[in-house]
């Protein structure tokens, strides 16, 4: 422990800062295009809940008509790093200044989409179903055990008025997707329907060397079984009912992908059918003493099915589902203290052909104070949290503090513990290409940044230095042909470093730009993996995005590059270096209804670079779209 301890003073040092409520740019909008609002932050906001950590928001309503899922949205985000698994339709997880992919809660308005341990498959939310997405990046205490590295919080559209809208593209490869929808007055309240459908042939040629160190080993294969067909829907009621509003949100979809495999051992037959659902409700009530109470309930389940010749008698199906109940209480005392309680309570259920169908029960209380000093311009915030999963009990203290200086200045600070034990997921669970480890131990995790920011109304930059130890860290590696699994690490330790900057000068151009370098390393582990890198940690990633013109003509580029990461423990295999570059042009001729017209171009110098299962990922691709938007209040 004082090795321990030692480690983490020098960490503590080292660490420079961050932009904490720091914005990403908000790209250029066609003028006089009405657009609905977005929600004002609730109390799952992180935001609200974690007021000294940093957090990234992405405004979507300015960003309608692009061919992106969620998850390519988000691959601009300091700290961010993607996992794609081949294409349109295909899995993509995340990861967060170093976390695993497991250890990222994502949230769809506040509501669990997966239970804690369990990495979220972003690729199944369409950008078009949301108006912004915000990004907690650090521990996330206030969350519980799922926030370990970080939060995703979908924040759904908006139920507000009479409007309609919908967004048809197709392109490369056979792909076509869709959404549709509106929103009505429906009796005192407001209902919003949306559907969404994806389908990709998703084949391609690449250019194979199975003998790279000699001449004339090239061949031209095609990436087969790598098809996707998705189909969703997701529906909002909201009412307010005196001083109670109540939100019913449900959302679900049915997919099915094949799995192509990799270059050295494809696989032709094998697949994956998902079907899930999420319902819940939340009541806010605002009281006259100025305490505010928000009551969540909510449903989950996720059932899948995996046929291939690989799984003995050629199929693997498990049902996962889980239910729970939050209750948060918000209070302001004395002008200066911001209390806030919170109880939450549920369980998680598994099903599966083993026939042992795990299951155990949640509970989590936590207390927190954010105390304002001078006028507000200093907050000093302090949580304690304790949560029980089955037989394990784990704390997830933290405390943080920014301060608002003259000229635009901004600093913050964070430092806290996070722990969590595997959850049946990881345990017992095949997700299409990860399979499950039953011996994995409870992980915990003592980190912190800091951040130092600038802005005014048309420039903003920041910085943020951060680090974490880890004990018994759970993170997958991979040794094809095998598929990949999580083991835990004995201990760890992740350092980084994140930029951002962004500029508006005028109406019709925006520039926005970040860097993030990491450090991980492998400490008191085996001798083959001592002080190596961590696998699926890339060192370096660069994000750039520039947005220019009117509404009649608007142009976009973007630049997505990331250093080679190792995939395994040992340093053996990796995945190469990257550069995406994407450029697309949109045209809106008409305003109310307003008519969108875009032709996108991905990866426009055709860079040939894997997947995680070692498959190149899609060359060149061309994508023409066609979005329409009615809004009932613009004349």
């Amino acid at each position: 422990m004082r090795r321990w301890g030692v480690q983490l003073v020098v960490l503590g040092l080292a660490c420079v800062a961050a932009p904490g409520r720091a914005q990403t740019a908000t790209p250029l909008a066609p003028v006089d295009v009405a657009l609905p609002a977005s929600d004002e932050p609730t109390a799952s906001s992180p935001t609200v809940r974690e007021p000294g950590s940093a957090v990234t928001t992405i405004d979507l309503t300015q960003r309608r008509g692009e061919v992106k899922d969620a998850a390519d949205h988000l691959a601009s985000v300091p700290g961010v790093s993607l996992q794609d698994a081949g294409g349109a339709g295909q899995r993509k997880t995340l990861s967060l200044r170093g976390s695993s992919s497991n250890a990222v809660l994502v949230l769809l308005d506040g509501v669990p989409l997966t239970a804690p341990g369990q990495s979220m498959d972003l690729s199944r939310i369409p950008a078009a179903a949301l108006d912004r997405i915000e990004v907690l990046r650090g521990v996330g205490s206030r969350y519980g055990p799922g926030g370990m590295g970080g939060v995703v919080n979908l924040i759904s559209r908006t139920p507000d008025g009479e409007r309609a809208f919908g967004e048809l593209s197709y392109g490369s490869f056979d792909t076509s997707q869709f959404v549709v929808g509106g929103a009505a007055k429906v009796g005192e309240g407001d209902v919003l329907v949306l559907g969404h459908g994806l389908r990709s042939a998703g084949n391609f040629p690449f250019r194979y060397d199975a003998t790279p160190g000699f001449e004339g080993g090239a061949s031209t294969l095609a990436r087969v079984n790598n098809q996707a067909l998705v189909t969703g829907a997701l529906g909002r009621y909201r009412v307010s009912l005196g001083a109670t509003t109540l939100d019913v949100l449900t959302e679900g979809g049915v997919e099915e992908r094949g799995l192509a495999g990799t270059v050295q051992n494809p696989s032709v037959d094998a697949s994956q059918r998902t079907a899930r659902g999420v319902l819940s409700a939340r009541s806010t009530t605002t009281f006259s003493q100025g305490g505010q109470l928000s009551v969540l309930g909510f449903g989950r389940v996720d059932d899948s099915l995996i046929q291939a010749t690989a799984f003995g008698e050629g199929r693997y199906a498990q049902r996962e589902s889980s239910a729970g109940v939050e209750a948060t209480y918000t209070q302001l005392v004395a002008g200066r203290h911001g209390l806030t309680a919170l109880l939450t309570g549920g369980g998680d259920w598994l099903h599966e052909p083993s026939g042992r169908d795990p299951s155990w029960a949640r509970g989590g209380a936590m207390l927190g104070d954010e105390v304002l000093f001078f006028d507000g311009r200093l907050s000093v915030d302090a949580t304690v949290r304790v949560d029980v999963a089955g037989p394990f009990v784990v704390f997830s203290p933290k405390g943080s503090a920014s301060l608002q200086l003259p000229r635009g200045f901004e600093l913050k600070a964070s430092f806290g513990q996070a722990s969590r034990a595997p959850s049946f997921i990881e345990l017992y669970v095949v997700q299409g290409t990860l399979m499950p480890n039953p011996t994995l131990r409870p992980e915990r995790s003592l980190g912190g940044d800091a951040s130092v920011s600038w802005s005014n109304a048309k420039f903003a930059v920041g910085v943020t230095g951060f680090g974490s130890l880890t004990q018994d860290l759970i993170s997958y590696e991979y040794y094809p042909p095998a598929l990949a699994k999580p083991f835990n690490f004995s201990a760890a330790s992740i350092a980084g470093v994140e930029l951002e900057a962004r500029a508006r000068p005028t109406t019709w151009l925006e520039a926005s730009t970040s860097y993030t370098w990491l450090s991980t390393m492998n400490l008191r582990d085996d001798p083959r993996y001592y002080l190596k890198a961590l696998p699926f940690r890339p060192a370096h990633r660069v994000s750039a995005r520039v947005v220019a013109g009117v509404p009649l003509a608007q142009f976009r580029a973007e630049l997505l590059a990331q250093s080679a990461q190792f995939t395994n423990r040992t340093q053996t295999l990796s995945l190469p270096a990257r550069a995406f570059l994407n450029l697309a042009v949109t045209s809106t001729p008409l305003k109310n209804p307003a008519l969108t017209v875009g032709l996108e171009v991905k990866n426009v110098l055709d860079v040939q670079t894997q997947d995680v299962d070692g498959y190149p990922l899609p060359p060149r691709a061309v994508f023409l779209t066609l979005a329409l938007a009615w809004d009932g209040a613009t004349p």
